[in-house]
């Protein structure tokens, strides 16, 4: 493919990509497929002679569209929501066809020194304290990891790094072995799986912490916890607070937390991976108060802020506890100004060596909506989960069971678990709209997250009655047993 064709091509393929966004409401929100569906559909081995991009193109709609799940649809409703701009799709384009590897800056200037930028922005966004941001003499800075998961993983093994020095230092003959079998983390039982990996692979204990009636991290039960592990030789080092939990969207209380974890000398690890975004609102902004006490502080604004997947914003106060845990620097990936002062080399920030250049999407969708035309879009999220919010209560069979504070709301039909499980299995087998469930405490309930970046007040409506509907049948089975 030339120029000239790729001129002509990438015109059809924006075309097409606009016309699949335009429609993607028409098309079925969850697929008809079983695994293993797709190898019988192509070739044992790739061809030996060039196909045409007709060919390919259609193929993309007979094979690879029956298998996809619909993210963007208005009406899937799962998990949490995946962020999709068409200012970004078009800064992912530039990305690719600049196509630098920015493991330094001297491997692309522009890649290091607008992330560092636009994380300060972001940060000013958010109201993040100053010691967070870069600036031009600052301590601390941003970096965009690939994912929430990376940014715990790479805090734990930062604080690890950091606590094992300090041990070292004030007793020489302590091996770090000796250490390692001594540290110990604590998120709340509500927190991602992710912080749990994140202990698995650092090699560490990691401990839940009971949640409160509101599925919250409070003071008193990480004291307890941290208290019983010291009287017992251990050594607390790292908390993960949770912004946001993916359960229910409950929030750990960090104005109680953080001082403990001061006060302690315990890394504390802010993780906001959805309810993050929210924070530039300044309705929502008190959600974040109490972010001042932690070491470091991350969420996906790939997730709400239409920035798409991958861009994973954190921050730390001293970014040379990030560099001083994985800093190497081998003889041909030095450059004349690494030890200038002026700029940070981000492969010092992170688990991989390269990285793409992401900044460019933050920068076009920054500049494209503005600030407030951000906050409009994620009021208006909130505003649709508290309408579908006032539906659930309205219907006496079902009930509300958390508080709902952005986008998400957890219901489920009064009666046990078994009987929630078969309305979730009639609502995703038939197809008209995706949930998936959480389990909090005991009980089985059903998740109803506000995603698609296209979804109106109609949609929910529908997705109301067609729930209400189904879980009709449901009770009207039950009765005839």
């Amino acid at each position: 493919m030339n120029a000239h064709e790729f001129r002509r091509r990438g015109k059809e393929m924006v075309d097409y990509v606009a016309d699949y966004l335009e429609g993607v409401e028409g098309r079925q929100v969850y697929p008809d497929v079983e695994p293993g569906y797709l190898r019988p559909l192509l070739p044992t081995a790739a061809p030996q002679e060039p196909e045409t991009f007709e060919d390919i193109i259609k193929d993309v709609e007979k094979i690879i569209m029956p298998g996809v799940t619909h993210w963007h649809s208005p009406y899937f409703f799962a998990y949490f929501p995946t962020a999709s701009s068409y200012p970004a799709m078009l800064a992912d384009m530039l990305c690719g066809a600049i196509g630098c590897i920015g493991f330094s800056w001297a491997a692309s200037p522009a890649c290091t020194e607008l992330e560092t930028v636009m994380m300060d922005w972001l940060g000013k966004m958010l109201r993040l304290p100053a010691v967070f941001l870069a600036g031009e003499a600052g301590e601390g800075g941003g970096v965009i990891q690939g994912s929430a998961s990376e940014a715990t993983l790479v805090a734990l093994l930062a604080a690890r790094t950091k606590v094992t020095r300090c041990l070292q230092a004030a007793s020489p003959g302590l091996t770090q072995a000796t250490i390692m079998e001594k540290l110990v983390a604590y998120a709340s039982d509500q927190a991602h799986s992710s912080v749990e990996r994140a202990g698995l692979i650092g090699g560490v204990k990691l401990k839940a912490i009971p949640s409160d009636g509101k599925f919250a991290m409070r003071a008193s039960a990480l004291q307890e916890a941290l208290e019983r592990d010291k009287a017992e030789g251990l050594i607390p080092f790292f908390v993960v607070a949770t912004l946001g939990t993916t359960s229910c969207c409950s929030f750990d209380n960090l104005l109680e937390v953080g001082p403990i974890c001061c006060e302690e000398d315990v890394w504390l690890h802010v993780d906001a991976a959805y309810a993050g975004s929210a924070f530039i609102c300044p309705e929502f902004r008190h959600l974040l108060n109490g972010v001042e006490y932690a070491d470091s502080f991350n969420f996906n604004p790939h997730k709400w802020l239409l920035v798409n997947f991958d861009c994973s914003a954190m921050w730390v106060k001293k970014r040379t506890d990030l560099t001083g845990a994985f800093k190497l620097d081998p003889v041909y990936l030095k450059h004349s100004h690494q030890d200038s002062g002026l700029i940070t080399d981000y492969r010092h920030w992170q688990l991989p060596l390269g990285r793409r250049f992401r900044s460019l999407k933050m920068w076009f969708v920054f500049r494209m909506y503005g600030v407030k035309g951000l906050q409009t879009y994620i009021r208006k999220h909130v505003q649709l989960s508290h309408e579908f919010e006032a539906l659930v209560h309205q219907d006496p069979r079902f009930e509300v069971c958390a508080e709902v504070t952005l986008g998400l709301v957890c219901f489920r039909l009064k009666g046990s678990n078994k009987l929630n499980e078969a309305l979730l299995e009639r609502i995703n087998s038939a197809k008209k709209i995706h949930l998936v469930p959480c389990h909090l405490r005991d009980q089985f309930v059903l998740r109803f997250a506000i995603c698609s970046r296209t979804v109106e007040s109609a949609h929910v409506q529908l997705a109301w009655e067609h729930i209400r509907g189904l879980a009709t049948d449901l009770l009207g089975a039950q009765k005839e047993e």
